[in-house]
């Protein structure tokens, strides 16, 4: 089971950090993403964090959003920076299993106010 938290509205510039607590599997042996999709569009990867906490960025978050994740407690975490409106979606943790991300959690909305 994946629960995305800490979603809400916040000011173009404006800091974010998201929260997916897991469960019902093996958390550290798992690759895991970020994926977001915004109003009207379709899902676009963030990020994937290896088990080792090594990750990966798509050009869009690069160098704004962080992916971490702590093994012990079973929560894969993404903080966001200097967002944009263009940030505006609903923010997804899944198993990294591209391109569809079929397997992810209901999902908390992000809302970038200008």
């Amino acid at each position: 089971q994946l629960v995305e938290s800490g979603g809400g509205v916040v000011q173009s510039g404006g800091s974010l950090r998201l929260s997916c607590h897991t469960s019902g599997f093996v958390f550290e042996y798992h690759a895991m993403s970020w994926v977001r999709q915004a109003p009207g569009k379709g899902l676009e990867w963030i990020s994937t964090i290896n088990f080792d906490g090594s990750s990966l960025y798509g050009d869009s978050v690069k160098g704004r959003f962080t992916a971490s994740r702590d093994n012990a407690e079973k929560v894969l975490y993404l903080q966001l920076n200097n967002v944009k409106t263009e940030d505006t979606a609903i923010y997804y943790c899944a198993f990294n299993e591209p391109p569809h991300y079929t397997s992810r959690g209901q999902g908390t909305q992000v809302t970038v106010s200008s």
